[in-house]
């Protein structure tokens, strides 16, 4: 069990981190800036979920998703090779992944196909979700880049990240009743408008 006394040490004010093994990095790296974004992702998970209370099934998930998350920050700290460690390195596997598959599937079947592209809104719940969502992408957005620039990267974090965007935009239509409250995008809507309002 992880056991923590002190908050601040001082000891990154110099602008460096210390990962779960290696050399400090600068707190503008591209790996502190991948998981620190998946860090962003896992609180807007937990903002969510002061809205979906009443969803026991969906707050469930989104509990777990938000541990798989934490998983998923110590993957991207803790760099290199597994080979030799003293400690096994925490790593996102594809058993994860497959939840993540298993459940698209399972809440995707009750939902009303779609006519068009989605608004982020409708309920608060799913206005939520899709900030989650987009924030999801990101953090995706730079783990490309970092395991493009550290190809040890597991690959296995762009995978369950491209999955969990997948699921928050899932679980966005559920939380606006299957989609019968879905705002729907009207493309080219407004392009005739000559005057403001």
């Amino acid at each position: 069990m992880i056991k923590i006394n002190k908050i601040y040490t001082k000891t990154g004010d110099g602008g460096t981190t210390g990962l779960v093994d290696g050399p400090r990095r600068q707190k503008d790296d591209l790996r502190i800036e991948a998981y620190g974004t998946v860090e962003e992702a896992n609180a807007t998970v937990g903002l969510a979920r002061l809205h979906s209370r009443d969803m026991a099934r969906a707050d469930h998930t989104l509990a777990r998703i938000q541990n798989d998350l934490f998983d998923l920050g110590s993957d991207l700290a803790t760099p290199g090779p597994d080979e030799g460690r003293k400690y096994k390195a925490l790593r996102t596997t594809a058993k994860q992944v497959e939840w993540l598959e298993n459940q698209i599937d399972i809440y995707n079947e009750a939902l009303e196909p779609l006519r068009s592209f989605i608004l982020p809104g409708g309920t608060p719940l799913s206005a939520a979700l899709h900030l989650a969502r987009t924030v999801t992408r990101r953090a995706e957005r730079i783990a490309v880049a970092l395991k493009r620039a550290e190809p040890e990267v597991n690959p296995e974090v762009l995978r369950y990240l491209n999955r969990l965007s997948d699921l928050l935009f899932v679980l966005s239509r559920v939380a606006n009743g299957n989609g019968s409250k879905d705002v729907l995008w009207e493309p080219g809507r407004h392009t005739g408008e000559t005057k403001s309002g």
